[in-house]
């Protein structure tokens, strides 16, 4: 028999389903589709070696603005991601999602606002404390110099260790459960630039890891991998049990993993909540110019679908 779906219309403006579920049960619905997923991934089990000795903490944006090159990428940003949530980012391309997410990170600086995690501002915080509670999948990651792919999951060991101070064999168990938690085992003595992107993405995955963050930042942390690995990833991070703030391009990964959505275009928010209540045809259409069909599966999770000459 063929899966029965609830389908959004394109024409809803709303975006609550049409048909199948009553508008009053899509928060009840949501909640159980929530329980359902994490009862899935309850069987994912993360190594006692790559345990958080810090509990997750809450992370704020607080009217943050940031300006490049003279000009305003982000106009007052507010977002707040509470302990132990997975957060993400949507909007196209330019929209200030990569920018945000590097004032989080300390690369850039915001021109106004601040940010906090937990009741401390970002800037109170060392450079190495920032690093011992907030590590970082990147976009783009390069190296000048050949390292090989257990050397590059060390460098994650760094904000742990005095200067000078020698890996020791607490360091290689780290770096080996980092390794075999994103399949990567294999890979250790090989070089890092021989590998793929997908390959490159789960090794900087793991240097995450072996960082024992409480809180991770995520820019667009499926790119370059196959749907395996995309659903891989993600599980390993919804089982980290961890404070999460990634950006995604892939709603329907949104809808499936995260907690809540922001929804950014222009340097603004323009809206955020659970997935069921930001992705409908209607954001999609003010977000991206395109149109969509929205579907809510049997375990109650959302689906976008796109065809040819949606564009608007």
């Amino acid at each position: 028999m063929a899966e029965e779906k609830t389908q959004v219309s394109a024409a809803d403006e709303s975006g609550t389903a049409t048909a199948g579920t009553p508008a009053s049960d899509d928060s009840r619905d949501a909640a159980a589709a929530t329980a359902r997923r994490d009862a899935r991934l309850a069987g994912a089990s993360v190594p006692a070696a790559l345990a958080c000795p810090m509990e997750p903490m809450e992370i704020r944006a607080e009217d943050v603005k940031a300006e490049l090159g003279g000009t305003q990428i982000l106009k007052g940003v507010n977002l707040d991601a509470g302990a132990h949530k997975v957060v993400g980012l949507i909007g196209p391309n330019g929209s200030g999602k990569s920018t945000l997410l590097k004032c989080i990170y300390r690369v850039l600086a915001p021109t106004g606002g601040a940010v906090y995690l937990g009741d401390q501002r970002l800037s109170d915080y060392s450079v190495r404390e920032s690093a011992q509670r907030v590590a970082v999948l990147a976009q783009h990651n390069y190296y000048n110099f050949e390292f090989s792919v257990r050397d590059v999951v060390l460098m994650g060991r760094s904000p742990h260790k005095r200067s000078m101070e020698r890996d020791n064999a607490h360091d290689y168990e780290v770096v080996a459960d980092a390794l075999r938690m994103v399949g990567m085992q294999d890979f250790a003595t090989r070089g890092f630039s021989t590998l793929s992107g997908g390959e490159q993405q789960r090794v900087i995955l793991a240097r995450a890891l072996a960082q024992q963050t409480p809180c991770l930042i995520l820019d667009e942390p499926t790119n370059h991998l196959d749907i395996k690995y995309q659903l891989e990833l993600m599980d390993i991070v919804r089982a980290l049990d961890r404070t999460v703030i990634c950006a995604v391009h892939d709603l329907n990964i949104g809808a499936m993993y995260c907690d809540e959505l922001f929804a950014i275009k222009d340097g603004e928010v323009v809206t955020s909540g659970a997935p069921e209540e930001v992705i409908t045809p209607a954001l999609i259409r003010k977000l991206y110019d395109v149109e969509a069909t929205v579907f809510v599966d049997d375990d109650g999770v959302r689906h976008v679908l796109f065809r040819p000459g949606s564009v608007r």
